[in-house]
């Protein structure tokens, strides 16, 4: 019988197809990528129209070797990548890795892609095969190409004018411009006071309600029309004889929407949100359920295709859920005819469907014990977002009341309650700033012209807070708002500005490292063209325009590349280390009484004497460029030569160092590891220890590091596994999830609740009265600018 031979990207994709296409068929996983430019300049012939010089990776060697015997007893080849641009252009690259034509008579070459991996997919897949798209081949080719010219010709720049090993990208560093620029702005800011004023009020039935002043003489008062204490006092002081009435009572009914189903950029923004996913992590997560888990009725493919800019969902899809609507809930929650969302993106190529499971039918309930926790909690996210996009919309009463309150001010309540939950009654969508759209009480029952009881006036002091740095969910909506880089390339640059220590990742924000700032700066002044948010946006739209055939690869590349050189070499001619890396103060070294000067080094910026190197002197500085503090002695000795240790301040924090630097050179962390009793599971010789990180989170790991390096992020505890017998196991606290004890064990899904999570109170009818005491002094909050 005739081989048809298939090849995937990976191995776990290709046990779950090979089960599919049963007799007859081999699947063999390619695994990754086969060639790419080598890392060496030379790899892109620019003399010769930019041809790309690739090579075979190294890792690639092996997997190339059995391909290569396999098709030779093979009638078919069957290329079954993935759908999208990478994976047409790694479908290419194994043709030409393993020589053979696409056109040839044996073996007969055919290109299948599908969005999901189940069966009728994959039958419909084989049933109409089609050829290499070369327009998606070139689009990736030209990608390769700028980001190699970029990255090997502006690197070797910042090498020479900072300092060696750094990098620059053409996407990566206009990220690094979008969160410098959100540093710098954050720096500036100049927070302004402004006041408010709250009556609390009530009904002949003793009902509370609060209500926000709003209006003097007829005129809706601005955020900043009380400007400090003094004017608000006198409006209290107005107001302390008022009689207070319902002047207005308007109640409307308001409908709300749910979110589309996932594209790459929004599921990595909501797993940011609402499980606290890296982007990296999420695509990986995401990338298993997609290739293929073992359930009850086989290995499937759990989620479509997880690359996609589409919101669209197949008609099977929304005849699925709605199935599932009716069963979970009634038909008042399902939809008559299925709901449509806009598609954004503008390559129609690469919009196939929106992110969503295989089978709806598969709930989150019957899949728990086959996934990871990880891997459930991602799926039922896709699950409940997919499901909750074809429900009804939710309807809310929201009322407004307007109070005179006396004949010159206006004061105004707000509040609602959701008549019919709709899609809210399974899910939420989730927001960066933490509001909540539906936060706003419920209001007792008034009438116009009713008259309500004033029981207190409370002025409220704020001030306007800066804009917030960006987290990764918060950057990957601004790099898509701009139409900057792909939504599947966000992890990978993300990645790369923390690796090359650009910026630095604390509680999920992003912030920018003194290298970075002066990279960014450097690339801002000298090369703003390159970095510029609209240029880059127009660059990817010109990528686009290749895969959908209306753009020819080369002539674009070409058009890249003159202006970008030319302005390379004027740059490297006009810019000298000294200007980039140096930065001149008013201080003078009181060693020599020269002038000081902020220099750059590998742990950041430094005072140093501009003298140097007759004078050696320097001073470290703190992050925001401000002084750092003097050394205060501490009561603990060094264990080396008894001299004292002094308190110090580094890059990751507080320190021990030796007062009799540079003799002795010893350090020691300020908090000193805890020992726990309990013995490493791992090498069984160690003891487990509780330390903490550079960046000041507390972790638990061998003492007998490096040898051994097992370590956990939450506290152990020495009780074994009751389900796989590892040694111990560990306590984890979250607001979801309440604190559980569980295994450790990747593979094992062990876990028992020790203290569940805390309820949300519904909302108050009223405000109570004890509310109203603690409201007595003037309260100073802190709220966001609008």
């Amino acid at each position: 019988m005739a081989q048809s031979l298939v090849i995937v990207e990976s191995p776990a994709k290709a046990k779950t197809i090979e089960k599919f296409l049963g007799k007859g068929y081999k699947v063999l996983a390619s695994y990754g990528h086969v060639r790419a430019l080598p890392s060496k300049q030379g790899s892109v012939d620019i003399e010769n129209d930019f041809a790309p010089q690739y090579h075979i990776l190294p890792e690639s060697a092996k997997h190339i070797s059995i391909l290569k015997k396999e098709v030779a007893k093979s009638d078919e080849l069957i290329l079954a990548t993935d759908l999208d641009r990478e994976g047409e252009a790694i479908a290419w690259h194994l043709l030409e890795a393993l020589g053979i034509d696409e056109n040839a008579a044996k073996p007969r070459v055919k290109r299948v892609t599908f969005h999901e991996i189940t069966k009728p997919a994959i039958d419909e897949a084989m049933a109409h095969p089609r050829a290499i798209a070369r327009d998606l081949v070139d689009a990736q080719q030209a990608r390769s190409i700028l980001d190699y010219l970029v990255g090997f010709n502006l690197s070797p720049f910042l090498w020479k004018k900072i300092r060696y090993g750094l990098s620059a990208g053409r996407v990566q560093s206009v990220a690094l411009r979008v969160i410098c620029e959100r540093e710098n702005e954050i720096e500036v800011f100049k927070p302004r006071e402004y006041w408010s004023v709250e009556a609390l009020l009530a009904n002949a039935a003793s009902n509370q309600l609060a209500a926000k002043l709003h209006s003097r003489d007829g005129k809706r008062l601005t955020k900043f029309a009380i400007e400090n204490q003094q004017q608000a006092e006198e409006i209290l002081a107005e107001l302390e004889q008022a009689t207070f009435s319902v002047s207005r009572l308007e109640k409307k009914a308001r409908k709300r929407n749910p979110a589309p189903p996932f594209t790459t950029s929004t599921l990595q923004q909501e797993a940011s949100r609402k499980l606290g996913f890296s982007a990296r992590k999420t695509m990986s997560v995401a990338q298993k359920l997609y290739e293929g888990i073992e359930v009850a009725d086989g290995s499937h493919g759990l989620i479509t295709y997880m690359r996609t800019d589409s919101v669209a969902l197949s008609t099977v899809a929304t005849g699925e859920a709605r199935e599932v609507i009716c069963q979970l809930y009634d038909e008042s929650y399902a939809l008559t005819k299925p709901r449509a969302f806009r598609n954004k993106s503008k390559n129609a190529q690469e919009a196939h469907e929106a992110i969503r499971p295989t089978s709806i039918a598969r709930t989150p309930a019957q899949l728990k014990s086959y996934l990871s926790s990880d891997q459930l909690r991602l799926y039922e996210l896709i699950w409940k977002r997919t499901v909750a996009s074809q429900m009804t919309q939710a309807i809310f009463d929201a009322t407004t009341v307007d109070i005179a309150a006396g004949e010159r001010y206006g004061f105004r309540a707000t509040g609602q309650v959701i008549r019919f939950p709709g899609f809210m009654a399974l899910y939420i969508e989730g927001t960066d700033d933490g509001d909540d759209e539906n936060r706003e009480g419920l209001l007792p029952p008034l009438a116009e012209g009713e008259k309500l009881k004033k029981e207190q006036l409370t002025p409220g002091q704020h001030f306007t807070q800066p804009p917030p740095r960006f987290t990764e969910a918060s950057l990957v909506k601004t790099l898509e708002e701009y139409g900057i880089g792909r939504p599947s390339t966000y992890a990978s640059i993300m990645n790369t500005l923390v690796t090359r220590k650009y910026v630095r990742l604390e509680k999920r924000t992003f912030f920018p490292e003194d290298t970075g700032r002066v990279v960014s700066k450097l690339l801002t002044e000298h090369f703003s063209q390159y970095v510029d948010y609209d240029f880059t946006a127009e660059l990817e739209e010109d990528l686009d325009a290749i895969s959908r055939g209306e753009k020819a690869w080369i002539p674009t590349i070409k058009q890249f590349w003159g202006p970008f050189i030319a302005l390379l070499r004027r740059k490297d001619q006009e810019v000298s280390k000294a200007d980039v890396t140096t930065e001149k103060t008013d201080k003078i070294c009181p060693e020599c009484s020269k002038e000081l000067v902020i220099k750059l080094g590998r742990s950041g910026r430094f005072l140093a004497c501009s003298g140097f190197p007759d004078c050696r002197h320097t001073e470290p500085l703190n992050s925001d460029g401000s002084e750092a503090e003097e050394p205060v002695m501490s009561d603990e000795k060094c264990d080396k030569c008894g001299a004292g240790m002094l308190i110090k301040t580094g890059r990751y924090g507080k320190f021990l160092a030796c007062s009799a630097y540079p003799e002795c050179k010893n350090i020691q962390p300020l908090e000193k590891p805890k020992a726990l009793d309990i013995s490493c599971p791992q090498c069984k010789e160690g003891e487990m220890m509780e330390k903490k990180s550079r960046y000041g989170k507390i972790f638990y790991s061998c003492n007998r590091y490096p040898k051994c390096k097992y370590a956990l992020w939450n506290p152990p505890k020495a009780e074994p596994c009751p389900k796989c017998s590892w040694p111990l196991t560990e306590i984890k606290t979250t607001k979801r999830w309440g604190t559980v004890q569980r295994c450790p064990q990747e593979e094992c899904d062990w876990e028992k609740v020790l203290i569940p999570p805390v309820k949300k109170a519904p909302a108050k009818k009223a405000t109570t009265k004890k509310a109203a005491t603690e409201k007595a002094a003037a309260k100073k909050t802190t709220k966001k600018d609008a």
